[in-house]
């Protein structure tokens, strides 16, 4: 079966995004809200804003400023703006716009006004079905993807044979893709590592070192996974394969790797976010020097709402909404993570 995708959004991941199916061979429909930028990328070859270095083939990129004209003209729509924004971005959209569309969810964060998944959403606006709504997640930083850097993505949905025909796209050289149906848990665990990164990035603008860090990330794993489970989340299980190929589970790249690379690589926003916020600077302060979104930042929040029902113990990430969201200073707020810790 063959698919037109449609990316929206023009941000770092979006650009990548772009460039894995541009380079493989695949036309895409790009949805840049600038019609500065569209002109820019038609002439330079390149997004001016993001990933500056990355050689996009235009010959092979139809963009336009208006998301309906790209919804229209694709199969497969890549949502790929921040979360905070989607509903904003959405908002021209119809429910007869998105008819027979599957979409494919890029977003790694909760719709901070909603307080709810990006598919949530679409069911309640739009009526969209879950059966045609897919998430592509993984540690993917953006700057590594569009440099060729060896990297795996997991492409998750209920229909696991569109899934397949979806990774297949995206799948070369550099891509390994991997797919399984836990639409729901890699969603959770993608806007929890960004908690937890930005809670490793406080904790080294406060000067704590390797060990801890090591210590605090393990105990943010074990806090994330309980978190999953009681959401009724599957693979959780570590260590436990029934036979033939391995199949994915809580250690897999999608959950557990993304977490770890989100907390260490310095490409990693919202530890760069985090570290500022240790290092003394305002949640104001750091958002302008940032000038991306770090989307730990509303996740904290949406989290500690939603853990109200759940009622996981989640002291390190109740900690943190603690620090961005109540003005518990940094240094206080990991003397009490220190105690949880073990």
């Amino acid at each position: 079966m063959s698919l037109q995708f449609g990316v929206a959004g023009s941000g770092s991941w979006a650009t990548a995004l772009v460039k894995i199916l541009s380079d493989n061979g695949h036309r895409v429909n790009w949805w840049v809200r600038n019609p500065l930028s569209v002109a820019h990328i038609q002439k330079r070859h390149h997004n001016p804003k993001y990933l500056t270095s990355a050689l996009l083939n235009t010959h092979l990129l139809h963009i336009d400023a208006d998301l309906k004209n790209i919804v229209q003209s694709s199969d497969v729509i890549v949502m790929a703006m921040p979360s905070a924004f989607a509903a904003e971005s959405l908002a021209a959209l119809t429910t007869e716009d998105l008819k027979g569309k599957k979409i494919l969810s890029a977003i790694k964060g909760i719709l901070p006004e909603q307080n709810i998944l990006l598919n949530e959403f679409l069911s309640l606006k739009f009526e969209f079905p879950l059966k045609d709504y897919f998430a592509v997640l993984g540690p993917c930083h953006a700057e590594e993807v569009a440099a060729e850097k060896l990297s795996y993505l997991t492409f998750s949905g209920l229909d696991e044979d569109m899934a397949s025909n979806i990774a297949g796209y995206f799948k070369s050289h550099a891509i390994n893709t991997i797919t399984n149906h836990d639409i729901l848990g890699v969603q959770y665990a993608a806007v929890l590592k960004n908690i937890y990164a930005l809670g490793a990035g406080i904790a080294h603008g406060l000067d704590y070192g390797d060990n801890f860090q090591s210590v605090y990330i393990a105990n943010s794993a074990d806090e994330m996974a309980m978190f999953l489970r009681k959401f009724g989340a599957e693979h959780i299980v570590v260590g436990e394969h029934l036979g033939g190929p391995k199949t994915a589970n809580y250690a897999a790249s999608v959950y557990l790797g993304d977490l770890l690379v989100t907390c260490y690589s310095l490409y990693s926003r919202n530890r760069t976010f985090g570290n500022m916020i240790g290092k003394g600077y305002s949640v104001q302060a750091a958002k302008l020097e940032l000038n991306m979104v770090a989307e730990g930042y509303n996740a904290s929040k949406c989290i500690y709402n939603i853990n109200q029902k759940i009622k996981a113990e989640m002291p390190i990430a109740e900690t943190i909404y603690k620090i961005l969201w109540e003005g518990l200073s940094p240094a206080e707020g990991f003397d009490a993570i220190e105690k949880v810790l073990v």
